[in-house]
């Protein structure tokens, strides 16, 4: 058993590596980065801008390369080019299908420039290497507080534009017919998700950030249609999730962003196999009580 564990990559020494520093600061982040997805993930669901949201992650990734060019912080220039991004994309698609066009185009402008980027920087390989599967371990104090700052942002505007907001993400043709500001919340959400685009990416990365934003929602929402319930369920998800894979990431010295996302994905799996697993059938005739006593009437 200890050498197969040993060939797993078993690090004795793991609980010690929890303890560290740097662990603290992958777990504080985590938590902040599942609560926020967590509040998010149900509207990016429902609203049908999952694709916005991979979306995002990939126009960050030229804020990101530009940033090392003129020497500014690479969390700044991704957070630009997500929350500009956000920004057009909300203001050119307040229907499904406009959003969709909207989205595809700016990712393409945005995915070009970062090539452009990318093709004169010379010290990029770290940065997009980061930025491509996200680095939760190398999370900073003043991260950390950035971090808690967009929390609070984000925790504080869904609870102002909660009720709207939902209105519009389950019916925008009423909505609007009723007066709700339609294209304006779109705009607004589609900030909320930069900001939060913009945190996940630096923990969990571009190419795996769909599994944490995106996925625990719609594993909610596949148990509960309570939109404060499906938030529940989606930020205890990530948690859970955040909190296992950095357990077994030091345990066992795998990358944490994979860890994160495999037990994610995992649970999506159990649920959805779950609910569509085929029920025994029971007999029209019999009642409750007889049921519970194990006997049916005879047909």
């Amino acid at each position: 058993m200890t050498e197969t564990l040993l060939a797993l990559g078993y690090q004795d020494n793991w609980l010690h590596i929890l303890g560290s520093s740097f662990m603290r600061n992958a777990w504080l982040g985590g938590t902040i980065v599942a609560l926020a997805a967590g509040l998010m993930g149900y509207f990016i669901v429902v609203r049908q801008t999952a694709f916005a949201t991979h979306a995002l992650a990939h126009i960050g990734l030229p804020g990101a390369t530009g940033a090392v060019l003129v020497g500014v912080p690479v969390a700044v220039g991704l957070g630009v080019f997500c929350i500009g991004g956000a920004l057009v994309i909300g203001a050119l698609g307040k229907r499904a299908a406009d959003r969709e066009v909207a989205t595809g185009t700016v990712l393409a402008f945005a995915t070009g420039l970062g090539l452009f980027f990318n093709s004169l920087a010379t010290k990029n390989s770290s940065t997009l290497t980061n930025v491509l599967f996200g680095n939760l371990l190398a999370i900073s104090s003043q991260q950390l507080l950035s971090f808690f700052v967009l929390l609070l942002v984000t925790a504080l505007s869904i609870a102002f534009m909660f009720r709207p907001l939902l209105f519009t993400s389950v019916n925008s043709k009423v909505a609007e017919a009723k007066g709700v500001p339609v294209r304006g919340l779109s705009i607004a959400f589609m900030v909320l998700l930069g900001l939060t685009v913009t945190m996940a990416v630096q923990a969990v990365g571009t190419l795996l950030l769909f599994a944490l934003v995106v996925t625990p929602a719609a594993t909610a929402l596949m148990v509960t249609a309570r939109p404060v319930l499906a938030m529940a369920f989606s930020a205890g998800i990530g948690l859970v999730s955040v909190w296992a894979g950095l357990t077994l990431s030091a345990m066992f010295n795998l990358p944490p962003s994979f860890v994160i996302v495999s037990i994610a994905c995992a649970v999506w799996l159990a649920v959805w196999v779950g609910i569509r697993a085929p029920r025994p059938r029971r007999s029209r005739g019999a009642t409750p009580a007889a049921r519970a006593a194990g006997t049916e009437p005879m047909h």
